[in-house]
């Protein structure tokens, strides 16, 4: 049943074009297609499919993320890719932005076109 069953990931966009353009051309995800209602990205075996919408506002805590072994070295990669992270006041964050949770745990966080949150963190 569903403990069996492969996990699809959504994100909501309201422009096809900016969305591919980031998660294809900045992120690097593999583009499967367009069905008209959505861009399909391959993550890493985990669909992806980034879905037309009408106006919303992006939901203030992270949407979906990805575990990392080297969350610096992905923070730079990105960064040289165009991509901003976030700063939160009060989360005591490094000059990458990342930040160390008490358990050890390294998460950075930034945001897609549309203002969805979404992180990288160490595995």
């Amino acid at each position: 049943m569903l403990p069996d069953a492969k996990i699809m990931a959504f994100a909501p966009t309201q422009d096809f074009a900016r969305a591919r353009a980031f998660y294809e051309g900045t992120l690097g995800l593999r583009f499967l297609a367009d069905d008209g209602f959505a861009l399909t990205f391959d993550a890493h075996g985990t669909v992806l499919r980034v879905t037309k919408v009408p106006p919303f506002k992006p939901l203030p805590f992270t949407t979906w993320g990805w575990q990392v072994r080297e969350v610096a070295q992905q923070v730079a990669e990105l960064r040289n890719r165009g991509v901003v992270f976030e700063r939160f006041p009060g989360l005591p964050q490094d000059d990458l932005g990342i930040w160390t949770a008490p358990g050890g745990v390294q998460v950075a966080w930034f945001k897609d076109p549309d203002g969805n949150l979404l992180s990288i963190s160490s595995a």
